[in-house]
């Protein structure tokens, strides 16, 4: 396992795609942040992908947390259903 703290050592735009893979950036992205309120962002009417990944780059609190990579994916969030159930069909 390995921990990184985003926050001071920041994502590159490669990495955070290759964590994204196919996940659509917003559901990755932190809407009940402060930092995202703040900003007037609203999950009912999204800005485009490409402006959801630029600032999640320049404001890492606006990525859900925590980032869980298993294998080939990656989990946004904490949900531990899904994460049972990938760690399960790993062990298989």
């Amino acid at each position: 396992m390995k921990a990184r703290d985003f926050f001071k050592e920041r994502l590159t735009e490669a990495e955070l795609r290759s964590l994204l893979g196919d996940t659509p950036p917003a559901e990755a992205f932190a809407w009940r942040s402060p930092r995202a309120r703040a900003m007037g962002l609203d999950p009912a009417s999204p800005p485009p992908p490409e402006e959801l990944l630029r600032l999640m780059l320049q404001v890492p609190h606006l990525i859900r947390r925590p980032v869980i990579r298993l294998g080939d994916r990656t989990f946004f969030g904490f949900d531990r259903r899904a994460l049972e159930d990938a760690i399960a069909r790993m062990e298989r």
